[in-house]
C-alpha cells in the first residue's frame, strides 16, 4: 500500500478504535450509575448516543474501505479490513433493530425481563475492538 492510503486507514482505524471503547465500554455502562438515572432515561439517551456513534462509524468505514481500495492493498491488509466492517453490517442490520424494537417496548412502559441480545451486541462490539486493533497493526506492519 502507498503511504498515504496506509496513513488515513490506520489514523481512521485508531480513531474508530477509540470512540468504541469510548462510548461502548466507558459511556454506556456508566451512565446508569449516574444519581437519578432511569432506566428509560438511560436507555433514550444511549439510544442517542448508539446512533450517533453508529452514524459516524459508517462514513469511518467509508472512509476506510475507500483508503485501503485506492492503496492497492495487500491481501492480510484487505481480510483484516473486512471484519470490523463486516461486524459493523451485522450489528446494524441484524442486532440494532431488534434492540430498538426491545428498547421501544422498555420506553414504553412494559416490563420485560433481560434480554440476550444486549449481550450479542456486546461480543460483537468486543470482537470489532479485537479486529480494529489487529487492523491496525496489520496497517503499521506495512
Amino acid at each position: 500500500m502507498n503511504d498515504v492510503a496506509v496513513a488515513v486507514a490506520t489514523a481512521v482505524t485508531f480513531g474508530w478504535l477509540g470512540m468504541v471503547v469510548a462510548i461502548s465500554f466507558m459511556e454506556a455502562p456508566l451512565k446508569f450509575r449516574a444519581p437519578g438515572i432511569t432506566l428509560q432515561l438511560g436507555l433514550g439517551i444511549g439510544r442517542i448516543v448508539f446512533r450517533a456513534l453508529n452514524r459516524v462509524e459508517i462514513a469511518l468505514a467509508a472512509v476506510l474501505v475507500l483508503a485501503v481500495a485506492l492503496g492497492s492493498p495487500t491481501v492480510p491488509v484487505l481480510v483484516a479490513m473486512a471484519a470490523p466492517v463486516a461486524l459493523l453490517v451485522v450489528q446494524l442490520l441484524a442486532v440494532r433493530p431488534r434492540l430498538n424494537r426491545r428498547s421501544d417496548r422498555v420506553l414504553a412502559g412494559e416490563q420485560l425481563r433481560r434480554s440476550r441480545l444486549h449481550h450479542i451486541y456486546v461480543v460483537l462490539e468486543s470482537a470489532k475492538v479485537l479486529a480494529l486493533l489487529a487492523l491496525g497493526i496489520v496497517l503499521f506492519a506495512h
